[in-house]
């Protein structure tokens, strides 16, 4: 429990950023269009927050709701566009419809990210086989997390899917950080930091008035102090 949690939140915009950071959020995640559980912001959105906020910045690659990759060739542009405005991290993540990792769209964008950070996302609790969906992304250039919740169903869940991969971390496939979010809750963390887990996602629970409303720094606050075990 040495080393400091990192803390990530999803920003839809310029005032859940700042009330992010003000709370002590390490990282944002940034994405429009919660109702598709999160797509790509428009790059004018990126640029403000960047303007407003020297916090990490992970930009969502997803041009549509599910896990299909879809225009590969359109995300690519996007992709571009984004790291021509300033971003250097970014989410993403592609399933065929099997549940397979779509690999070639994967490859595809992360050569064009070119050693950027990277983040593959909670497809990873839909595909057929999670073992093998490391397997196939082991070493790829830049990907340093996985955000899972162990289930497509929550924490509550994957909690076992959690600490039994926990357990694996520094075997191939198991090298990229795992961060926890999807149904995260306070409750949670304990077991997790005990198991050595020391990253966590929240959404929702920045937003005590639902997604209709910004982040409040005071509840990034209280996930930092628990983190923080204070």
């Amino acid at each position: 429990m040495s080393t400091r949690a990192v803390l990530e939140v999803i920003a839809l915009g310029v005032e859940d950023a700042v009330a992010a950071q003000a709370g002590g959020a390490d990282r944002l995640e940034l994405v429009t269009d919660m109702a598709a559980d999160g797509l790509t912001p428009p790059v004018e959105t990126f640029a403000g927050i960047r303007a407003a906020v020297d916090i990490d910045l992970r930009v969502m690659l997803r041009l549509a709701d599910g896990f299909a990759a879809g225009d590969v060739e359109r995300l690519v542009r996007v992709a571009r566009e984004m790291r021509a405005a300033g971003a250097e991290e970014f989410v993403l993540g592609f399933l065929d419809g099997d549940g397979q990792v779509d690999l070639d769209a994967v490859e595809r964008l992360v050569e064009e990210l070119d050693g950027c950070r990277w983040t593959f996302h909670r497809a990873i609790d839909r595909a057929a086989d999670r073992d093998a969906l490391r397997k196939q992304l082991d070493g790829l250039p830049g990907h340093d997390a996985y955000l899972t919740a162990g289930s497509a169903a929550g924490v509550d869940d994957g909690l076992p899917t959690l600490l039994a991969e926990a357990a694996r971390c520094g075997e191939p496939g198991y090298e990229p950080r795992i961060m926890v979010g999807g149904g995260l809750r306070l409750e949670h963390v304990p077991q997790l930091r005990a198991a050595g887990i020391d990253a966590f996602h929240i959404g929702g629970a920045a937003r005590p008035g639902g997604w209709e409303h910004p982040v409040a720094a005071e509840s990034v606050r209280e996930w930092r102090q628990v983190l923080d075990g204070r």
